[in-house]
């Protein structure tokens, strides 16, 4: 067996966007067209407004937060839930505890064939 860190302190700093707080490690890439990370924001982190690069996929592990889409308003966000942006929706995230959640990119995630939608 061996064992791999995913923590903050192994990651690579995220300032892009006008970001605060925010570690990314990268976890794998199984193809040209997606990319799985984990996203650690601290407490008080904000991952900056920005257009999503493709398919984006946040599925939070620990913690709780919040997130956006176009809309001004935060949306609370915790263990056990997922935020998906379309390519080319703005969005953003941040805590004020710190959250650590799984980033899944690419074009042809689709959450809604396997996920229950939040009403």
């Amino acid at each position: 067996m061996k064992m791999y860190r995913f923590s903050q302190q192994v990651g690579r700093q995220i300032t892009a966007f006008g970001s605060i707080g925010v570690f990314i490690s990268r976890i794998v890439k199984p193809g040209d067209d997606l990319h799985i990370a984990a996203m650690n924001v601290a407490a008080g982190g904000v991952v900056g407004y920005h257009q999503a690069t493709s398919r984006q996929l946040f599925v939070v592990v620990q913690g709780e937060g919040w997130v956006r889409g176009a809309e001004a308003a935060h949306t609370p966000i915790g263990v056990g839930h997922a935020a998906y942006w379309v390519a080319g929706e703005w969005h953003e995230a941040g805590s004020e505890g710190g959250m650590v959640a799984l980033v899944i990119e690419g074009d042809t995630i689709e959450p809604g064939m396997f996920m229950t939608e939040e009403e």
